[in-house]
């Protein structure tokens, strides 16, 4: 079913290039839009709260910081039949560090050494071309393809919008187009990229080398299909699949601080597509067996059904069910997902423009244990258990994360927390839910408060000996100046407590204005 979806992807960009036609539009629109601000952050941990460090794009990460952000784009525009686009954006600024352990294996012993982020590195920086209804992209840029409230719910399965952006190559639908001969009842989005990851240098940097293994220049494979009825229509679904692939890479198994083995992948065109299509198993140096399908996959089947009310009120109910193989993909992973409701005003400024509410369950994996026969050549037990799902993370690739940060949502405790030098997810097994909602109190002043609870059993190849709760929360407003047109200043207070993540108090102050030329 997943090689049938994304198969589809591909056939139909060249029919909709054509398909969607959009009219020429002559009016003028600026060049760019540039944006600059200046945030400061401070809190009681080592680490921001939950609610400040997540779903930013890994802007903020540790517990005291200033940061300026400039950002210059001029975006693709939907309305012309040809666009161009393109945008960077850097960061700089001082963040406080945080002790991590490593193991010397010349003294044999353990020691702490401190690791912050850099004091400057580029956000964004690409270009991209639009023809019709079809999009070509290159570099980094932060992912807005999600069919979910990135900003109350808690993050996209997949793709959110948690880590900083991956550089990448990507073709794709700008935005649903309609398939020929539906009569504009079926749409069609999505995306396929390939891309390279870059914080190599930050994986060696807060590995422990004691015992575990490390995995550094990898690539990176993401795709997406999504169909969905008229939009037009007071009843609408959308349905579709993302899969997303950790492939190439160097991966080296250490064992008291020394390199025992070392499995380095040389790579070929055919690699890329068995990224996107895993039809042939991967052989390892380490066993000398082909027992695997190429790189770590995961991925996601997304629902949504939005009903609007004759006064154009939006009430959506939705799930997002993941998988990491054939078991999730065939839904035996229970419950596992996200379930969501979310409102929707009519109003751009009203008190309420949005609410979101969301469950989430990650305790069924597929079972609670996972057997192959051919993990132990020569064993009498030829049945297996294709449980133990073990979600973002794989045998032999660090967790779905960038700079220590859950690509997907960072609900599942990011490694980054990881003090011990372990880069890989410790805390997995999670149930919990998340509320959201935000809206305008004032025509210049909007707010937007978050809440969350969630209690953890580790993970289900090392269970945790007690589960651990975290509850997080934040309130946050930003007033636009009205003498000064684009000048903000916003303001966020976050907390937690419990034993997942520790107890931490934080407060952040931005100051922001925004232009265009």
């Amino acid at each position: 079913m997943a090689n049938r979806l994304l198969s589809l992807t591909l056939a139909s960009l060249a029919a909709l290039s054509a398909a969607a036609a959009e009219p020429a539009d002559t009016t003028l629109r600026p060049l760019l839009r540039y944006d600059a601000a200046l945030d400061v952050w401070g809190s009681t941990g080592d680490f921001a709260p939950y609610y400040i460090m997540s779903n930013r794009h890994g802007r903020f990460t540790q517990g005291d910081g200033v940061m300026l952000d400039l950002k210059a784009e001029r975006t693709l525009e939907r309305k012309n039949r040809f666009e161009y686009g393109f945008g960077v954006e850097a960061l700089a600024g001082y963040q406080t560090g945080v002790d991590y352990e490593q193991y010397d294996p010349e003294t044999k012993a353990f020691g702490m050494h401190s690791c912050s982020p850099a004091p400057v590195w580029l956000q964004q920086l690409w270009a991209g071309v639009k023809f019709r209804g079809v999009y070509l992209k290159a570099g980094m840029w932060e992912n807005s393809g999600s069919l979910f409230n990135q900003s109350l719910g808690v993050g996209d399965l997949v793709l959110s919008n948690n880590a900083r952006p991956i550089p990448r190559v990507a073709a794709g639908f700008i935005d649903f187009q309609d398939i020929p001969f539906t009569n504009g009842w079926v749409q069609i989005q999505g995306e396929l990229s390939w891309g390279r990851p870059m914080d190599s240098k930050w994986l060696e940097n807060h590995f422990n080398y004691y015992s575990s293994f490390l995995t550094t220049d990898t690539w990176m494979h993401y795709a997406r299909c999504y169909f969905r009825t008229n939009p037009e229509q007071p009843f609408s679904v959308t349905v579709g699949m993302q899969h997303a692939t950790q492939f190439g890479g160097d991966a080296r198994w250490y064992h008291y601080g020394v390199n025992t083995s070392s499995d380095k992948a040389s790579l070929k065109f055919r690699d890329f597509v068995n990224a996107m299509f895993p039809w042939t198993g991967g052989s390892s140096t380490v066993s000398g067996d082909v027992l695997y399908y190429d790189g770590n996959h995961l991925g996601s089947w997304d629902l949504r059904l939005r009903y609007r009310l004759p006064q154009g009120h939006e009430l959506t109910a939705y799930m997002q069910s993941p998988w990491e193989d054939g078991s999730g993909i065939g839904k035996l992973n229970g419950f596992d997902g996200v379930w969501g409701i979310e409102y929707k005003s009519p109003r751009e400024k009203d008190w309420v423009t949005g609410a979101v509410l969301e469950y989430i369950d990650f305790t069924n994996q597929s079972g609670p244990m996972h057997w192959a026969p051919g993990d132990l050549p020569g064993t009498q037990v030829p049945s297996q258990a294709t449980g133990a799902d073990d979600y973002y993370n794989n045998m032999m690739y660090n967790g779905w994360a960038y700079y220590g940060l859950a690509l997907g949502t960072p609900f599942v405790k990011s490694p980054i927390y990881n003090t011990d030098g372990y880069l890989r997810f410790t805390d997995n097994r999670i149930r919990g839910f998340q509320a959201g909602a935000e809206g305008w109190l004032h025509p210049t002043l909007n707010w937007r408060a978050l809440f969350s609870f969630r209690t953890s059993w580790g993970t289900p190849l090392m269970p945790a000996l007690e589960r651990a709760s975290d509850t997080s929360m934040l309130v946050e407003a930003r007033w636009k100046v009205p003498a000064v047109a684009g000048l903000y200043f916003g303001g966020s207070l976050a907390w937690d407590a419990g034993k997942l993540l520790g107890n931490n108090f934080g407060a952040m102050v931005t100051i922001s204005y925004s232009g265009k030329l």
